[in-house]
């Protein structure tokens, strides 16, 4: 192993590591006596130029391994994973952005720095070639999770959250250790295109071995994306964790567990190597007999339908019941989830681009929505939807801001979210041939439809339902110029969405 071709590739996880003790050496020596609002300006200052040196010092665009082949890689970096590492990055800067005006705690900086870990288990997960890689940057990841949700002491919801999170958290782990041991065993290797055509092997002969560990890497990643039936931490994790640590969770976690996703989805469609290095034989997914040549697509493809279909009707039908934002982005969340698993099942080389579209789109939406909840419900107490009430007459340009989000999430045209579902669902259609494929993309448009009423309940309380109390509603500047900005790029880019897809296939 060349240890320098390793650090090359980690570069921005090492920036973001060197940032984080940064944070904590700053707030702790320096910034102890100042005020809070200073000490939190600072921190997130601090972690946003973290981001920006992670950015900076990102590897070149060629898909790189670190012995030249993918075949044996521990990390690869470029095409579509540099992409994904670009978009946590950006992403984590923007939740920072709304720490600035908080205050749900003193300790700014721990909270700056386990952020920056939790953010370079990300960026490893998003490039990881090997099922031990893929642990370690998955628990890094989650174990920040963890903490952040239960950061606001003074909160009781938040204990609870977090307590629920991590004992499913663990369960999860657990399952995905136990299938990761199969798959193993079944093997002799961890690394990912070995595992995979180890496995074509292990379906050729019928080992049963090979289907319980399927099982258990589908229920210990389907806990990561808050797929059903794995999904019961994400309500009460949404509603406890405090704003930018539940857009932190509901954006960076969910670009980085999909990257993994399509990683592996990508290795089952090229069990050579990486497309870029190696031009192999295009097999796509089938629900139904697997093929002579691939069957290790069919039981894949067959497990992620499953969990898409089961999580578009959960997360859609239990929106409509939520009188909390909070869980209603929750169940959004798990319903959005629904529909990349969709694109997953039947992938292809423009699929995962459409599936890193939406994702980045998603969770640039999803942030800026938390940002608009966490200031109704500094304002009001609440978040509740009777907290929106008389919005437009508080604060025009935060209801104006809420509009753009809530209209894009559920897909409206000309805003980004409708171009991000378009593309998503015909990548679908274009891949899969038969009933199935145009039966759950016609599911995941019924249920699109659905959202909007939960979306626009929202909106109706923010518009059109008088307020109880017309008292204006005053936004920190920082926070307030960055939700403009968010809103604006989801209308621009709605208008012009080749701006993202080309920059997506640039890489």
């Amino acid at each position: 192993m060349n240890y320098a071709d390793l650090f090359r590739v980690t570069l921005p996880e090492t920036a973001l590591e060197i940032a984080a003790l940064l944070v904590l050496v700053v707030d702790l020596v320096f910034m102890r006596k100042a005020a809070l609002r200073t000490r939190a300006s600072v921190a997130a200052l601090l972690g946003v130029v973290g981001c920006i040196s992670a950015l900076w010092l990102m590897p070149g665009n060629a898909m790189f391994s670190i012995d030249g082949t993918a075949n044996t890689a521990l990390l690869v970096t470029g095409g579509w994973v540099a992409a994904a590492q670009v978009g946590i990055l950006v992403l984590t800067g923007l939740t920072l952005v709304f720490l600035v005006d908080a205050g749900f705690t003193r300790h700014v900086g721990e909270y700056v720095a386990i952020v920056l870990m939790s953010a370079t288990g990300g960026l490893i997960i998003a490039g990881a070639q090997d099922l031990l890689v893929i642990f370690v940057g998955l628990e890094l990841l989650s174990l920040g999770l963890y903490v952040i949700t239960a950061f606001a002491k003074q909160s009781g919801r938040g204990a609870e959250a977090a307590m629920k999170y991590y004992l499913f958290g663990g369960m999860s782990a657990a399952f995905l250790l136990f299938g990761f041991s199969y798959l193993y065993g079944l093997t002799g290797s961890t690394n990912l295109h070995q595992v995979v055509l180890g496995s074509i092997a292990s379906v050729g002969s019928g080992s049963p071995l090979f289907y319980v560990a399927l099982v258990l890497v589908a229920a210990g990643l389907g806990f990561k994306v808050a797929a059903v039936p794995f999904h019961l931490w994400a309500p009460d994790a949404y509603e406890g964790a405090p704003a930018p640590a539940a857009a932190f969770i509901a954006s960076v976690s969910k670009v980085a567990s999909f990257a993994l996703l399509i990683g592996i989805g990508m290795a089952i469609l090229h069990p050579f190597g990486d497309v870029r290095v190696r031009v192999v034989r295009m097999v796509v997914f089938h629900i139904g007999p697997s093929p002579k040549w691939f069957g290790l697509a069919a039981p894949w493809s067959l497990l992620l339908a499953v969990l898409a279909a089961a999580s578009m009707t959960v997360g859609n039908l239990a929106a409509l019941a939520q009188i909390s934002v909070r869980r209603l982005l929750a169940y959004s969340a798990i319903a959005h989830a629904g529909y990349m698993l969709l694109a997953l099942a039947y992938l292809s080389s423009r699929g995962a681009a459409a599936i890193l579209y939406y994702i980045l789109t998603y969770g640039l939406t999803t942030i800026a929505a938390f940002g608009v909840v966490g200031v109704v419900e500094r304002a009001t107490g609440t978040d509740r939807l009777d907290g929106f009430l008389g919005l437009n007459k508080r604060n025009p340009l935060l209801a104006g801001v809420l509009l753009v989000l809530f209209l894009s999430l559920a897909g409206i045209p000309p805003l980004v979210g409708f171009w991000a579902k378009f593309n998503l669902f015909a990548a679908v259609l274009r891949v899969g041939a038969g009933v199935w494929p145009f039966t759950l993309v016609a599911l995941a448009v019924a249920f699109s439809a659905v959202s909007l009423y939960y979306y626009l309940q929202v909106l109706k309380r923010a518009y059109v339902m008088p307020a109880a109390d017309e008292t204006p509603i005053r936004v920190h500047p920082v926070t307030m110029i960055t939700l403009l900005l968010i809103a604006a790029a989801v209308v621009v880019l709605g208008c012009l969405p080749d701006l993202l897809q080309n920059w997506i296939a640039s890489f």
